[in-house]
């Protein structure tokens, strides 16, 4: 996303399709963040070229990633945890601890708990994970922004080191990236993950966090929450498979609302459940 990484691939592949490796400091006018409405211009070589079998995006300091399918379909953060945890564990006989954000799928823990790692989940902002993976033997940190690090290289965010990692995982099976997923979906089962940011007031971004404090939401539209956890901001439990968590932005007047579901129609009927009720007076 023209910035600090763009000449790594070039040199390490000189016949990769390449996009945006030139120096632009106001980064062609879109925020340098790998995620997928920023990178409509990539999705669309990808689609265009038919012949590319993993898309590799990084941000301004290419310590977070951005990953894409042969389809031209993106992969989060969630989705590429489990596939390299599979892959360390499976396929390189590692272990260690798996830590991981607030914000996380808690599919991380289900995978975690079958190969038999200990887990454990911080608050959000990567100084947590990576204080976990200094003073303990960690096997992968991550965030759900695309901030992933892996045992083996440093303790600190690196969406070069992980999508070389992701090529390596292919090159190593000869299987596409969908196959791969569908691996670890096996164990984990589907889901879906969204999320949005509400532009609110600061005085009604206040009246909601008091509200989740206060335990006043035991539903949200049709969704009846089962259980709250509040280790980060407030995640509101509907299922073991579903929910959703609203957490404040420090410095706007934003609420980030993130839903997981079993279903893209789930989860979007939980964000705007979840909307309409915040919204009102």
């Amino acid at each position: 996303m023209y910035g600090a990484g763009q000449n790594v691939i070039k040199r390490l592949f000189p016949d990769a399709t390449l996009l945006h490796c030139v120096h632009n400091p106001s980064f062609g006018g879109t925020a340098p963040e790998p995620i997928e409405r920023n990178l409509a211009e990539f999705e669309t070589l990808i689609k265009k070229a038919k012949n590319i079998d993993m898309g590799l995006a990084t941000d301004g300091d290419a310590d977070r990633i951005g990953l894409y399918n042969g389809k031209a379909q993106f992969i989060d953060s969630h989705h590429i945890i489990l596939l390299l945890i599979n892959y360390l564990v499976t396929y390189k006989k590692m272990s260690g601890k798996v830590c991981v954000a607030f914000s996380v799928t808690d599919k991380v823990g289900k995978l975690a708990a079958r190969y038999n790692l200990p887990f454990e989940v911080v608050k959000v902002g990567f100084k947590y994970v990576c204080g976990v993976m200094i003073s303990e033997d960690t096997l992968l940190g991550g965030e759900e922004s695309g901030g992933i690090a892996i045992k083996g290289h440093i303790p600190e965010r690196d969406g070069i080191w992980i999508g070389l990692t992701i090529l390596e995982y292919m090159a190593r099976t000869g299987k596409t990236l969908d196959e791969l997923t569908k691996e670890v979906l096996k164990i984990t089962g589907k889901f879906v993950y969204k999320r949005i940011d509400l532009h609110i007031t600061e005085g009604l971004k206040q009246a909601v966090l008091a509200n989740c404090k206060q335990g006043k939401y035991t539903s949200f539209g049709s969704f009846k929450v089962q259980k709250v956890n509040d280790l980060d901001g407030y995640k509101f439990y509907f299922s073991e498979d579903e929910w959703l968590m609203i957490r404040a932005s420090g410095t706007e007047p934003v609420l980030r609302l993130y839903a997981e579901a079993s279903s893209d129609s789930n989860a979007d009927a939980i964000l705007a459940a979840v909307s309409k009720v915040i919204n009102k007076p």
